[in-house]
């Protein structure tokens, strides 16, 4: 990888997390990022030149043909208008990957302008609740499955040297047909953070001004429906992205409460049981490792009422170096291990407290 240059188009949290990836695995290698910006400066990428990250900062997209590889890490749409721009300098060495966690409309728009045998697509399952380039970080990526998806025109050489990117970044490359990737992320990511949504919606249309409902739902709940805090305009976008593949799903899922209902109506608790054992069986064969759905790293603990309980516990994490994203206590816990719940930003933190 010595001698050759890489290019970002796009430079956010998950692009400045790549090239820290790969700046700390192949130090001579060159970044170069296009500033679209041509009477302001972008503050992220003269950051990251200030951090020596970056090697350049261009305002002509034509520089990137010096690129081995180009990652298009702004939003999908704005990649497909990028793709058309960068079509007329593209040779045929170059490989072109994206970041976005929907592939079927870029692969369709790589397609229409004839670049296949340039492209890759990609998608690393990691993020954050923060975002930006000040936020990233290359253990972002690490040990983080990243999922390619090649077109049938793509090299062999091509999906190894990108593959082999991957492992550089210390995270796990898998190769997945484009049309599988969308219809396992819909069935995994998309479809559960629309029902999460529709859960949190019902209790609020059936709350009653006291909101008793709302007072009562913490605890499982406010776990199940957690993802439903996600930021609705970047899962709207998600979700009219990949509107087949979730129909599809969202449809199935529908025909198993239709068939949870009736089986109540004419009590079938043999179903019911049967719904419930069959789901149990399979989710403890779940790995706990990061999946399409951010990881919670929490614990709870039993702790007495009283005066100073809670500033010596503070007191224990902090002289261990452990930061506390969340704290709060469990009222309803007819389901919970403990009276106070903290939420970690890590596995590491958590084995250790």
């Amino acid at each position: 990888m010595d001698n050759v240059a890489f290019g970002f188009i796009g430079f956010g949290l998950i692009g400045g997390s790549i090239a820290s990836a790969i700046h700390s695995a192949h130090p001579d290698v060159t970044l170069i990022t296009y500033d679209h910006h041509t009477t302001t400066s972008n503050e992220n990428l003269l950051h990251a030149k200030q951090d020596q990250l970056i090697n350049e900062i261009t305002h002509e997209l034509s520089d990137l043909k010096k690129c081995k590889i180009i990652f298009l890490c702004a939003p999908v749409d704005q990649n497909i208008i990028y793709l058309k721009q960068i079509q007329a300098f593209i040779t045929p060495d170059i490989i072109i990957t994206d970041i976005g966690s929907v592939k079927g409309n870029i692969h369709k728009a790589i397609h229409d302008l004839n670049m296949d045998s340039n492209f890759i697509g990609g998608h690393p399952m990691a993020g954050s609740e923060k975002t930006g380039y000040d936020n990233s970080n290359m253990k972002l990526l690490e040990n983080a499955y990243y999922i390619l998806t090649p077109t049938k025109e793509t090299s062999q050489e091509k999906i190894d040297t990108l593959h082999q990117l991957v492992l550089d970044m210390r995270a796990i490359p898998i190769l997945l047909d484009y049309n599988e990737h969308d219809d396992i992320t819909a069935c995994v990511s998309h479809v559960p953070h629309l029902i999460a949504a529709a859960l949190v919606n019902m209790v609020k249309d059936n709350d009653d001004s006291s909101q008793k409902m709302k007072t009562l739902a913490a605890g499982g709940f406010k776990d199940i429906t957690r993802i439903a805090s996600s930021s609705p305009a970047l899962w709207q976008s998600i979700c009219m992205s990949n509107q087949n593949s979730i129909i599809k799903f969202l449809k199935q899922y529908i025909s198993s409460l239709e068939t949870l209902c009736h089986s109540l109506e004419k009590d079938e608790a043999d179903i019911i049981y049967q719904t419930f054992d069959s789901a149990n069986q399979y989710r403890s064969l779940i790995p706990n490792q990061r999946g399409l759905i951010e990881n919670v790293y929490d614990i709870y603990l039993d702790i007495k009422d009283e005066a100073g309980s809670l500033a010596t516990i503070a007191v224990l994490l902090a002289t261990n170096n452990i930061n506390i994203k969340n704290i709060g206590i469990i009222h309803n816990r007819e389901f919970q291990q403990g009276v106070l719940r903290i939420e970690l930003y890590n596995e590491t933190s958590r084995n250790e407290s």
